[in-house]
């Protein structure tokens, strides 16, 4: 895809437009419900199925029902009422069975699933079922049982004939004749009695229980709190997000055309690490609270929100709702309800949160709009920062993306005019940018340990460690490798570990006791013999992960309190904050991490940075690879000096003349992205044409070849387009299965949803073989 936010946005494709419920139903009210109505259901459908509507219900679009399916009985949403499109007559048709108390999904949301369905080649009802991900949720929330004084007309409030009174009776009464009713729990509390004592008055009809709504389920962010002093730079940018979020907020989202593109727009926030970007976009948020719009920030990482959270209730003085893959079911339901009837002013979350049902979106932020994360690989296949922006457009909202490394795909953007460029140069306050030095390790090569065998930190890094911690200063290691190990060989036989289910190998991780393939997940005890020659004491791990330069730093430092960080440690956001917490109150000296500390963190004891692998990521082949690499170290190295202190960061590399290396030593960002722009223009690839990858897999290796083979033979020719392949992916088994890929490269202008289709089309895929298809793929392997 050439730019991927704008040709996203262009092929919007113009449905029928259809009314939102909240209008569609107050028409209905005075008419008789229509007979059918097209039911999208969350399963791989490509349609909506019809059903008769019930006399006594009135159904309108994105009304939330329950209807039979076979035996089973399915929640769904109307798509469409009174079509006929007489197929099947009302006769054989099955009616609704329920319509769910719940506010209907606006149509604005339900456009942006057809959108994503048929762009990214998949079954509407699949994108359906990320929209529904708390079922529960459609199920009205359980009052609140309470209890007040039962209307006897008595002199004495609850009193009964015959009714002893007592003193515990006597408290619970009079504080029910000077307020509300209350909970059980709550009213025995401030009577100073048991629950016995409420159950017994409740029991004698003295008191009677009532219904009460549930509080809200999240408190309201005060817009008008006073947030950070802004420097000039942040207050000109502030000043301009405020405007486009003002001007949207007065053309209001909606169901406007294609061409009507009133109030959208997209913002890149582009500003050196430390420069304060989040203080700047949340004044753009409060723009939109104070037009009673809802806010959306999408971040990368769980691991970011803990001191997100702590700036955003600095500024607005409540917590917003977070929506991630670790929340229980319970939590889940909470916000996506809460989100659908406008108590969920502010969301925080990841990629998915894009599917939650909003009632009146008013601005959507994608913090480190760079990052991989935001794409999802499995199920329906996207990315979350472009769908992002085509969300905004059909809602006629502003998007502001956000970065100190933007992606090259938002720069091409931004200098042929589809985007606009707010620009932060400076770091917030006293703070500067760290200094940059490479050590070249073909000059300075790490000395063996003692007992440890290979090092892995060169002399100048561990001096430039021991004056950090003389200083009482912190420092990081950066290693983008978790475990110990991620080889382990025999010196007997050379038998490597490898995964039985993946063409990978096995990654030790002996603080656990075991080996690991992070791709399918496949663990087993840590063997102490090879599996293949039995020779015990002949395994040897080869090439650091995070686990083995905690070893060597412990031998070189061993009075430095030092942590592991990575995903295997930062499992949810408990430990997340656990851990901001700890290097905030200086408990930790050294921090080794992987990719999870690389970005979005303050700590202002932090100065050093020390980079182990600099070159770990330039090989591969992947066409993204340098930008990747170096978004990825420049990310890190804005760790170091974020205060009053300076910061340096050492890259140790064995290419000190790369690009990306002196790209990190000159800090000249945009020479780079310019020298990769013409790289990348010059080899025909994004963003300056179009990629979409077909990915076949099959247990039977023979029957995907013969599959791969005929649609090879089958594969669309022209000039402006080229089919690789089909190839092995460079994960050639993944969890048992084979696969082959083809990669089919465009033009800009080509529509390669329809090429594909019409590919496809001249192919019968036997049904043991799985086809994904990623429209502009990320990944590679």
């Amino acid at each position: 895809m050439p730019d991927r936010h704008a040709s996203a946005a262009r092929q919007v494709r113009k449905p029928a437009l259809r009314p939102d419920s909240s209008n569609a139903r107050a028409n209905q009210a005075s008419k008789p419900a229509k007979s059918r109505v097209s039911v999208l259901l969350p399963l791989p459908l490509d349609r909506a199925y019809d059903y008769l509507v019930p006399p006594e219900l009135a159904l309108a679009p994105g009304d939330f029902v329950r209807v039979p399916l076979g035996s089973r009985e399915l929640l769904g949403v109307v798509w469409e009422t009174g079509r006929d499109s007489g197929e099947i007559p009302p006769e054989r048709l099955k009616p609704v069975a329920a319509l769910c108390e719940v506010p209907p999904l606006p149509g604005v949301q339900r456009r942006f699933i057809e959108w994503l369905a048929d762009y990214s080649m998949v079954p509407w009802g699949a994108v359906l079922r990320m929209a529904l991900s708390a079922r529960d949720a459609l199920e009205p929330a359980k009052a609140i049982t309470a209890y007040r004084l039962a209307a006897n007309g008595m002199e004495v409030p609850g009193l009964r004939p015959g009714m002893r009174m007592t003193p515990a009776r006597r408290r619970v009464l009079s504080v029910l004749s000077e307020g509300p009713a209350r909970p059980a729990s709550e009213l025995a509390q401030a009577a100073g009695v048991g629950p016995s004592v409420v159950k017994g008055l409740a029991k004698l009809g003295a008191i009677e229980a009532v219904a009460l709504p549930p509080p809200p389920a999240f408190e309201a962010p005060d817009w008008r709190r006073s947030g950070v002093a802004l420097s000039p730079a942040q207050s000109e940018a502030a000043t301009a997000l405020r405007a486009s979020t003002r001007q949207a907020a007065a053309d209001g989202e909606g169901e406007g055309d294609e061409a009507d593109l009133a109030g959208f727009s997209v913002t890149l926030l582009d500003g050196v690490t430390g420069a304060g970007k989040t203080e700047v976009y949340l004044e753009a948020g409060a723009e939109a609270l104070e037009a009673g719009r809802q806010v959306l920030v999408l971040l990368p990482e769980i691991a970011l929100t803990a001191q997100w959270l702590d700036r955003f209730r600095f500024r607005f003085g409540a917590a917003p709702a977070q929506w991630h893959s670790d929340l229980s079911q319970r939590q889940r339901r909470t916000v996506w309800r809460a989100v659908a009837e406008g108590g969920a002013q502010v969301v925080v979350g990841a990629r998915s949160a894009l599917f939650l049902p909003y009632r009146d979106l008013g601005l959507i932020v994608v913090d480190e709009e760079h990052d991989q994360a935001f794409k999802q690989e499995d199920g329906v296949i996207y990315h979350a920062r472009d769908m992002a922006i085509v969300r905004a457009r059909l809602g006629r909202i502003p998007t502001v993306l956000v970065s100190a490394t933007p992606s090259l795909e938002t720069v091409t953007n931004v200098k042929t005019g589809r985007f606009v460029r707010l620009h932060l140069p400076e770091r917030h306050g006293a703070a500067r940018m760290p200094r940059v030095e490479l050590v070249d390790l073909r000059a300075d090569p790490p000395p063996r340990m003692p007992g440890l065998g290979p090092a892995w930190l060169s002399g100048a890094l561990r001096q430039a460690l021991s004056e950090t911690f003389e200083a009482g200063e912190q420092a990081l290691l950066f290693l983008n490798r978790r475990g110990y190990a991620p080889l382990t060989l025999c010196r007997t036989c050379g038998h490597r570990l490898a995964c039985h289910n993946c063409t990978a190998w096995l990654v030790a991780h002996r603080l656990a006791g075991r080996i690991q393939c992070h791709h399918c997940g496949h663990a087993a005890r840590l063997p102490q013999a090879c599996p293949e020659c039995a020779t015990e004491g002949s395994l040897a791990a080869c090439g650091p992960g995070v686990e083995r330069l905690l070893e060597e730093v412990t031998a070189l430092f061993p009075n430095q309190r030092t942590r592991i960080v990575s995903s295997d440690t930062l499992t949810g956001p408990t430990a997340a904050a656990e851990f901001v917490r700890a290097m905030s109150e200086r408990e930790i000296d050294l921090l080794i991490g992987t990719q999870v500390v690389a970005k979005g963190h303050h700590f202002p004891w932090l100065t050093l940075v020390g980079v182990v692998d600099g070159d770990l990521g330039l090989a591969g082949g992947d066409l993204r690879a340098a930008e990747r690499t170096f978004q990825l170290l420049h990310q890190v190295a804005g760790r170091a000096g974020r205060a009053e202190r300076p910061g340096r960061a050492l890259v140790q590399t064995y290419d000190p003349e790369h690009p990306v290396m002196q790209a990190m030593a000159t800090g000249d960002r945009d020479r780079f992205l310019e020298t990769e722009a013409e790289n990348r223009r010059a080899a025909g690839m994004p963003p300056f044409s179009r990629l979409a990858a077909l990915i076949l897999s099959c247990r039977d290796e023979g029957l995907l070849d013969r599959t791969c083979g005929a649609l090879a033979r089958a594969a669309p020719h022209g000039d402006q387009l080229e089919v690789l392949g089909p190839a092995p992916a460079p994960l050639a088994v993944l969890r048992r299965q084979h696969r082959r890929r083809f990669l089919l490269c465009a033009a800009r202008s080509q529509a390669v949803q329809q090429v594909i289709a019409g590919w496809l089309g001249r192919v019968d895929l036997p049904a043991a073989v799985r086809l994904r298809i990623d429209i502009d793929p990320y990944s590679f392997l």
